[in-house]
């Protein structure tokens, strides 16, 4: 059955190769963790997925990561031993069935710049297939870079896109290793959910906010079209009946302006005598009735120690922006050590919805 490419996909870099690489969501956001994890050690994964060539074409998809039992160094160089890819095929077929592994994945702080001799090397003992692809990721600037296994020599890409679809593979090997990654099933869910929500109202609104649009550019188009029309038909049937018609708008304009004037004075002279009942009521009244002028008060300027602090301040709430895979749970664990405080982002920022916030979104803290 011929696959179909995916619809919904981020682009990453400029893909512009003759081959693309589609690395599923979940795949990248386990990427994410090995990478958050390999400050201290080099860690690694082998690539799951499958390579389609359709018209001179090559797509290679990436749907499934298994993280590698051991990955040695010596000095610089990686060591990737028999048992650790027995032990990765054994996994594949356990979690994934009979597909086929197409190329690995590290990440590090001292991670290569460039696929040396040794990637190579490596690289060429298991996955000699052309098209096989070879990710490296640093720990620190998350930089990550593609190479393609072409001529019998890595090739760096210059892009690659993420794409959304339901991985039930990838998702249950993700569950059933949480313990050694350090991370929970819950976490992933929510943050899928979230994710696809966020894409599906963007979609929503973006189709919303076309077809509006859409219906405007026509209303005015038909007014403008009926508009022409009734003029070029009065103005030639009856050119005097135009001009009558321009004069009584212009006298109704006129009187209109006049009214306005009119209207305008009557307001300002009734603020003005309220203004002055006012002045008189606030005056204090003498035994015949009169009012009574207030007195000058004298006062003495007093030497206090009121310091700039007497005086009342805004208080200036501190923002947060959104970052990916973000949560208002996250969120508060990060800045107060518990989640005492998501109802309260959720009334300083109008949020229905907690789970509904987006990339790069400001947000009020308390």
């Amino acid at each position: 059955m011929k696959r179909q490419l995916p619809k919904n996909v981020r682009q990453i870099g400029n893909v512009s190769d003759s081959s693309k690489i589609y690395v599923e969501d979940y795949v990248d956001t386990f990427f994410n963790q090995l990478c958050d994890k390999a400050e201290q050690e080099m860690l690694g994964a082998f690539l799951v997925g499958e390579i389609v060539q359709e018209e001179e074409q090559d797509y290679i998809y990436v749907y499934g990561a298994i993280r590698m039992k051991e990955l040695k160094m010596k000095g610089k160089d990686f060591i990737v031993e028999e048992s650790v890819w027995k032990h990765a095929c054994e996994t594949c077929k356990e979690y994934f069935g009979n597909a086929e592994i197409l190329g690995w994945f590290v990440a590090g702080g001292d991670t290569p710049k460039e696929a040396n001799h040794n990637v190579n090397r490596i690289h060429q003992k298991y996955f000699p297939r052309e098209k096989s692809i070879f990710i490296t990721k640093s720990a620190r600037d998350k930089e990550e870079k593609f190479y393609i296994y072409k001529y019998h020599n890595m090739m760096e890409c210059n892009g690659h896109y993420i794409y959304y679809e339901k991985n039930v593979e990838m998702q249950n090997y993700m569950i059933a290793t949480r313990k050694k990654v350090g991370f929970t099933p819950s976490e992933i869910i929510e943050d899928r959910v979230a994710k696809n929500f966020r894409t599906m109202i963007r979609e929503r609104e973006q189709k919303t906010e076309q077809k509006g649009h859409s219906r405007m550019v026509y209303a005015l188009s038909t007014v403008l079209v009926l508009i022409a029309v009734v003029i070029g038909v009065t103005m030639i049937n009856n050119y005097d009946k135009m001009r009558d018609v321009e004069k009584s708008f212009d006298q109704v304009a006129e009187k209109s302006t006049e009214e306005k004037e009119e209207e305008a004075v009557e307001t300002m002279g009734e603020n003005v005598l309220s203004q002055e009942e006012q002045a008189e009521d606030t005056l204090p009244q003498t035994d015949e009735g009169s009012p009574k002028l207030p007195e000058e008060e004298t006062t003495t300027p007093e030497t206090t120690d009121q310091t700039a602090t007497d005086v009342p301040t805004e208080t200036v709430k501190e923002t947060y922006i959104v970052q990916k895979g973000d949560t208002l749970e996250t969120i508060c664990k990060a800045k107060y050590g518990d989640v005492l405080y998501i109802e309260e982002i959720c009334k300083l920022n109008n949020l229905e919805d907690g789970n509904l916030i987006l990339i790069g979104q400001k947000l009020l803290l308390p």
